[in-house]
């Protein structure tokens, strides 16, 4: 990262240096909104190329099917499997609804998660740090010194499948509904790996078997408002390094999906989940199931954006790809 580089207005400035401050700061991208800005630091601001993909309400935002899990333990499942398995395919994304997780507890943790990045900076800095060994910390861009800009986001980062786990570690402001949480969406997630394992004509259980489960990351982001969305973002363009994303959302909207290279509105559905394939399952099918790029646009409401991410994963993944790619040959 060259030190020195120039600003939108083709003046010199010192992007390590800046870069360095606000992270020793520890007051987040919140922090410098609460400072009353109306520009963006030049190390948040996007090269022109991806600027120009900007487009915040997308042509066709009804695209990402919806997966209605009610019966999926009765004579419905073959159906569900179909659709999961066609979205899977077809576009890398869908929604579900009737999953078993309770509006109540969704809304909780988002409030939840809104509490927690709302308090003052001096709480929140206790626990500010990049060390991956922690059960919870806070951060702004976990790759903030590698990329080649920063977005403008938030995140306290849970990881409940640490052997060290320590649940005492994640703020008490949110700690009830995090460890909640997590139990609920491992349960969903474990009824998600059965219908995409037999969607492979595999059996149901091949993912959990293979501690799919038992791996999983928690990232809770905020997006505060910005006051020049068109020139950052809220998350970059990428694609999940995991084998399986759940996403639970606000209703401020801002998720983006690539389809035929156009960018796709992840409309906000009341008491939906997002769903996504990750790069890891991809490779386990043979790119049979597609892993695509996403993004989130900068936030142009004055309302903040919150969302929780969780990512399922894998300790040992030769392997597994080697078994599980085996078997779907087998099959």
């Amino acid at each position: 990262m060259a030190a020195t580089t120039m600003s939108a207005d083709n003046k010199p400035y010192d992007r390590l240096k800046d870069i360095k401050a606000f992270d020793e700061s520890k007051a987040g991208v919140k922090g410098l909104v609460d400072s009353g800005i109306s520009t963006i630091p030049p190390f948040f601001i996007h090269p022109p190329d991806s600027l120009s993909t900007i487009v915040p309400n997308s042509s066709n935002p009804n695209i990402i099917p919806t997966v209605d899990l009610s019966g999926v333990d009765s004579d419905k499942r073959p159906v569900l499997v179909q659709q999961v398995a066609r979205a899977c395919r077809e576009l890398g994304f869908f929604q579900i609804v009737n999953h078993g997780i309770p509006l109540e507890v969704m809304e909780n943790m988002i409030g939840a998660i809104k509490s927690f990045h709302e308090q003052p900076m001096e709480i929140k800095s206790r626990i500010y740090g990049r060390d991956i060994n922690r059960s919870a910390q806070f951060s702004s861009n976990i790759n903030l010194f590698h990329s080649k800009a920063a977005s403008w986001r938030d995140t306290l980062l849970v990881r409940p499948s640490l052997s060290n786990f320590e649940p005492e570690e994640i703020p008490e402001i949110c700690r009830n509904e995090v460890v909640e949480w997590d139990k609920e969406v491992k349960q969903v997630g474990e009824v998600l790996m059965g219908l995409l394992c037999e969607g492979l004509g595999l059996e149901k259980g091949k993912l959990k078997k293979m501690m799919f489960l038992e791996k999983r990351m928690t990232v809770c982001h905020y997006y505060p408002y910005c006051p020049q969305p068109d020139l950052t973002f809220g998350t970059v363009s990428h694609t999940d390094a995991a084998a399986l994303t759940i996403l639970l959302q606000d209703h401020i909207g801002g998720l983006q999906v690539k389809h035929n290279g156009e960018w796709v509105d992840v409309k906000p559905v009341p008491g939906t989940l997002v769903i996504n394939v990750g790069d890891i399952l991809q490779v386990l099918t043979y790119d049979e199931y597609r892993s695509v790029e996403h993004r989130v646009l900068a936030n142009s409401y004055h309302e903040p954006r919150a969302s929780v991410v969780v990512f399922f994963n894998t300790s040992n993944n030769d392997d597994l790809y080697a078994s599980l790619q085996s078997s779907f040959l087998d099959s």
